[in-house]
C-alpha cells in the first residue's frame, strides 16, 4: 500500500500540490586525509589513503522536488521541531517524523500530508538518489579540516545542483516492482531450499 501510494505521487501527482521527497543524511563526517589521494589514470584506480583525522559530523536535512528536482535543505547538529498548495512528503520512518510534537503539528496544518516510505525501502524516497550523488561526486574524496567547511562544501554542491535541477524521473508502475520483488523472493527462497538439502 505505502509502495503504491508513493510511486502513484511520482507518477501522477496531485493537482495544485508540491510533493517534496524528504530525508535527513546523518553523521556526515569533515575528514582530513593524511595525504591526497591520486586521481584515476589510465591502467591504474585511484587511490584514497585509509587513514584521516576526524574533524566532527553534521547531518543534512534535504526536501527534493519531484516536480523540478530543486532540493531545500540545511545542516544541522541535531533535529529540531519546530500558502496555499497541499504539500505531500515523502518521508522514510525516522522517528522524530512520529514525535507527538510533529504529529500535533501536522494536525493543526491539514495542507501536510506525509506518506513514509515502507521499513527497508529507503530506495523509494527520490532524495536519496541525490544524497548518493552528493556522496560520490562530493563527500567521499573530499577532504574537510571542520564541520564549517564540510557544511559549506555541501551548500555549495546543492547551490551548484539548483543552478540546473532535473528531476529524477520515475517510470516503474508498483505492480510491476511488487512483481518483481515476489519473483526475487521466489527465486531466493528456492536457492536456500536447494542448499538446505
Amino acid at each position: 500500500e505505502k509502495l503504491e501510494n508513493i510511486v502513484g505521487l511520482y507518477m501522477s501527482p496531485p493537482e495544485h500540490a508540491l510533493v517534496l521527497c524528504c530525508d535527513e543524511k546523518s553523521q556526515v563526517q569533515a575528514l582530513d586525509r593524511t595525504q591526497p589521494g591520486l586521481p584515476l589514470k589510465k591502467g591504474r584506480a585511484a587511490t584514497l589513503t585509509h587513514d584521516y583525522k576526524r574533524h566532527g559530523t553534521t547531518t543534512l536535512f534535504a526536501a527534493m522536488s519531484t516536480l523540478d528536482g530543486s532540493v531545500i535543505s540545511r545542516c544541522a547538529q541535531r533535529h529540531r521541531h519546530t500558502q496555499d498548495k497541499d504539500l505531500h512528503l515523502i518521508c522514510d520512518n525516522y522517528a522524530t517524523h512520529k514525535h507527538p510534537n510533529v504529529q500535533a503539528w501536522l494536525e493543526k496544518h491539514p495542507r501536510f500530508h506525509v506518506h513514509f516510505t515502507p521499513t527497508s525501502a529507503s530506495w523509494l524516497n527520490m532524495v536519496e538518489r541525490f544524497f548518493r550523488s552528493l556522496s560520490t561526486d562530493r563527500l567521499q574524496r573530499g577532504v574537510f579540516r571542520s564541520v564549517p567547511e564540510l557544511i559549506a562544501a555541501i551548500e555549495q554542491y546543492i547551490a551548484l545542483h539548483n543552478q540546473n535541477p532535473k528531476p529524477f524521473v520515475w517510470t516503474a508502475k508498483a505492480n510491476d516492482i511488487l512483481q518483481k520483488v515476489i519473483r526475487a523472493n521466489r527465486q531466493l527462497s528456492s536457492k536456500k531450499n536447494e542448499a538446505l538439502h
